[in-house]
């Protein structure tokens, strides 16, 4: 065994608690300091100028200071499957997967805006993440049913696909304007291939396993 696919001794720490804490604090800390938002959100021009590397991973705790709303939905998200996730995996095994796809869908972001010439945008928030934790809940538990608006009940991995056909659907018709819909592809992208190369788990076998 790989140290690349070697497990955590499983612990449970509520991490996804402190994630939600840490999360709200920034919020606050920007509602005092809003000087400081092009510093902590990925801002294309800070990061190839100025150097702010450190954004790749400031940015998925930062989040629209100017409305509730953003924070709140992604804060609900995550606390609805990041919790449940983070009991199946593990703490550590959760935070591994958590960070690692905010840093690459930074990264992969900051690519797209920079070969596309449009570096004069803001990519702030944790949707990234909290696409990457849904793509795993669907895998953890492809049995899952959720409920849409608490009346539609749709399968976990068809809600993943569904979310990616809008996501996709959204970039190419440019629909949902200031919504990082390559950021949220990311997610679940790196969430693929991270089950695929750590957990040596085929997201799709799983999938069609379930529903034979």
């Amino acid at each position: 065994m790989s140290i690349i696919n070697k497990p955590f001794k499983y612990t449970f720490k509520n991490g996804t608690l402190y994630i939600v804490v840490a999360n709200i604090l920034v919020y606050v800390f920007l509602q005092i300091f809003p000087n400081l938002y092009l510093h902590l959100a990925m801002f294309p021009p800070a990061i190839i100028y100025n150097h702010e590397y450190w954004q790749f991973f400031t940015y998925m705790f930062v989040h629209d200071y100017s409305s509730i709303q953003h924070i709140f939905f992604n804060m609900l998200g995550l606390l609805m499957f990041g919790i449940t996730v983070e009991k199946a995996m593990g703490t550590k095994e959760f935070c591994l997967l958590y960070f690692l796809s905010g840093i690459f869908c930074g990264i992969f972001s900051f690519l797209v805006y920079a070969l596309s010439g449009s570096i004069l945008v803001i990519l702030c928030g944790a949707s990234g993440c909290l696409y990457a934790i849904l793509l795993a809940y669907a895998v953890i538990f492809p049995k899952s049913v959720i409920s849409i608006w608490g009346i539609l009940p749709v399968p976990a991995p068809l809600l993943v696909g569904i979310y990616a056909i809008i996501e996709i659907t959204s970039q190419v018709f440019g629909l949902s304007g200031g919504v990082a819909h390559m950021t949220h592809l990311a997610g679940f992208l790196f969430t693929w291939i991270y089950f695929l190369i750590r957990m040596r788990i085929n997201p799709w076998k799983v999938w069609k396993n379930a529903y034979r």
